[in-house]
């Protein structure tokens, strides 16, 4: 039988608090369906499939600095150190993706459709 994602979430942050602190072994945590964004003007799409990917771009690629950024990668830490929920780095990254001007992958896809 297979355990609801915020159960098996849960267990993996409860298996990260009491494993030993030279750990091997990583553990990712459930981020969902992943997120398709338009991420250039030549119509380049990104898309995200685990909390650690979106927390590398936040870090690495963001094309902006601003606080939809800074709350991102905030939320996204706190829920991958199992202080925080997942759903709120999720609407934190969403919105952090909106400001920098990205566009949800099906969003374009309906413009390009009303459009042809």
């Amino acid at each position: 039988m297979k355990l609801p994602a915020f159960i098996r979430t849960a267990a993996a942050c409860q298996a990260a608090r009491f494993s030993s602190s030279e750990r091997t072994d990583l553990i990712e945590i459930h981020w969902g369906e992943p997120l398709s964004f338009v991420v250039s003007p030549e119509g380049d799409v990104q898309k995200f499939t685990t909390i650690e990917q979106a927390r590398y771009w936040l870090r690495r690629r963001w094309p902006v600095e601003n606080d939809a950024r800074r709350r991102a990668i905030h939320h996204l830490e706190a829920a991958m150190d199992c202080v925080g929920p997942v759903g709120s780095a999720r609407r934190s990254f969403i919105a952090a993706a909106r400001s920098a001007g990205f566009v949800a992958e099906d969003l374009m896809s309906q413009e390009h459709r009303t459009l042809a």
